[in-house]
């Protein structure tokens, strides 16, 4: 049904509380994982890779440093934007059933990637993709994802032994969830309020004075 699509989109949320950490049937992770490398890439250069990681001692490191960036992140708060910040959790590596980290290879499809040479970052904007595949297929399937933003990528290429030059693009806690959010997290917290699709919209040229409907 193409509802169900729109249905998928819609119902995709950030997860971090609602993990329960129950172990995942594989097919289902194969089909979601298939989802992501079915994605477009520039080129067809397909420069992403997937670690999948469940060992309890690196998802234990990795949550320590989030739980400094996050601390780093605090620091810069006024009090008010603190206050608002110490409610909002911003990670479920612990309590996930998974983690996956995609990576950029922007050497994949080299020397001379089809339609890159103007665009440096098209192989980035492929990575991306693919995760967003990923996430709508999780979602289809009932799963939680939540993508994990505070750290560095050097920190975390030595922690996994990711090759120099490969770029890790995102840290995703994946697993069954309680329920998926009806309201975002961040607007749930008051952290921000999404943007109307009108304000968004413009026609022919940049007017940021643009709204229709």
């Amino acid at each position: 049904m193409i509802s169900d699509i729109y249905d998928v989109i819609h119902r995709r949320r950030d997860v971090r509380g609602q993990f329960t950490g129950e172990p995942l049937d594989p097919g289902v992770l194969d089909r979601v994982l298939a989802a992501a490398h079915a994605a477009p890439s520039v080129g067809l250069s397909q420069p992403w890779d997937f670690i999948l990681v469940r060992d309890r001692d690196l998802r234990e490191a990795f949550h320590r440093h989030v739980r400094a960036e996050r601390d780093t992140f605090a620091a810069t708060l006024d009090a008010e934007a603190a206050q608002r910040f110490s409610r909002i959790k911003i990670d479920g590596i612990m309590e996930s059933t998974l983690s996956i980290v995609v990576t950029y290879d922007p050497d994949r499809g080299g020397p001379a990637v089809l339609g890159r040479h103007a665009i440096a970052d098209a192989g980035l904007y492929s990575v991306c993709l693919a995760i967003q595949n990923l996430w709508l297929a999780a979602a289809a399937e009932n799963l939680g994802v939540g993508w994990v933003s505070f750290y560095r990528e050097r920190f975390l290429q030595r922690l996994l032994a990711i090759p120099a030059g490969i770029r890790p693009v995102a840290w995703l806690c994946l697993g069954p969830v309680t329920h998926l959010e009806a309201v975002p997290d961040l607007e749930r917290h008051g952290w921000r309020r999404r943007r109307p699709l009108g304000a968004a919209i413009h026609h022919d040229r940049w007017n940021p004075g643009s709204v229709t409907g």
